[in-house]
């Protein structure tokens, strides 16, 4: 019975290993201090206390969570060309990491419904956005995340590992996992279908849904200001729904195959760094309030220094 699993990571990159470890390693020290500034920055904010932030603010720890989660073993295994990794910690790396994404897809469609409410039905929004609401949206996408996961990562341990262990990625993964149990995976791979479709399928569609409502009632407005500053609430949201959703789809509805798995273990390298990366910079530079808000920050710090 296989009680540690062997992460090969990137293979033959004696000459790029240097460069692809300081790149990762500055990509992941970037990604936690962007995601910590957004948080602190909508914390010390009162211009900023509101749902569309408040979300905001759950979806940059998540970032931070699933970051923390994948990154460092990550680093060591392209430092050392591969490395060890016990069972119960693989399957644990896993369920945290599947959890953190599940919770990120629940918490992008609920940002996806605040911005339905505030544009198309504006009158209600205080009414209905509350902060009871807005907090147990928030609960129910993180508690979802992690229950939905349980009985997948429960089917997993019940699978037979004999013999070969090593695992042809850079962290531990669905398909690789699967792929090296002795036993019939075919229940498990049905389950992980279905998880996928309710968690990120379906909110998916409910996110398409919303923002057609929400097109819709852009075309209305008559004046194209009001068109343009309307549309700038909701673009930061539009764009990394397309990079992580699109990220999700190409890998775990994509048809497996033997020669997809570098091509996956590439793309999983979107979701992993690239998406929690480049989502506080895509906030902070397409949304006018945050970006007024920082430089009221740093005057702020500026003339406290000169005093």
């Amino acid at each position: 019975m296989v009680k540690e699993f062997v992460l090969v990571g990137f293979r033959n990159i004696q000459c790029l290993k240097n460069f692809i470890f300081v790149l990762f390693l500055f990509i992941y020290i970037t990604t936690l201090i962007g995601n910590a500034l957004i948080i602190g920055l909508i914390s010390a904010s009162p211009r900023l206390n509101s749902p569309m932030y408040f979300f905001l603010c759950n979806l940059s720890f998540c970032e931070i969570c699933f970051t923390t989660i994948v990154m460092p073993n990550m680093l060591y295994i392209l430092w050392w060309e591969g490395g060890l990794m016990s069972f119960h910690g693989c399957i644990a790396q896993f369920y945290l990491g599947a959890s953190t994404g599940c919770t990120e897809c629940l918490l992008l469609t609920v940002m996806a419904y605040d911005r339905y409410l505030a544009i198309c039905n504006p009158l209600r929004y205080s009414t209905i956005m509350n902060v009871k609401t807005r907090n147990r949206l928030a609960m129910w996408s993180w508690l979802s995340g992690f229950v939905a996961m349980i009985s997948l990562t429960v089917s997993i341990c019940s699978l037979n590992f004999c013999g070969f262990n090593t695992i042809d990625h850079l962290f531990c993964d669905l398909a690789p996992i699967l792929h090296l149990s002795s036993t019939d995976t075919s229940q498990v791979k049905i389950e992980s279908v279905l998880i996928t479709i309710s968690l990120s399928l379906f909110p998916f569609v409910l996110i398409i849904v919303s923002y057609v409502s929400i097109f819709i009632t852009i075309l209305k407005i008559s004046t194209k200001m009001g068109r343009e500053k309307t549309f700038s609430t909701c673009s930061s949201h539009l764009t990394s729904v397309c990079m992580y959703f699109g990220a999700i789809f190409i890998i775990y509805l994509m048809p497996s195959q033997e020669n997809s798995v570098k091509l996956n273990k590439v793309l999983s390298l979107l979701y992993t760094i690239g998406t929690p990366l480049l989502n506080p910079i895509i906030y902070s530079f397409r949304n006018r309030e945050i970006i007024s808000c920082i430089r009221t920050t740093i005057f702020g710090l500026k003339h406290q220094c000169l005093i």
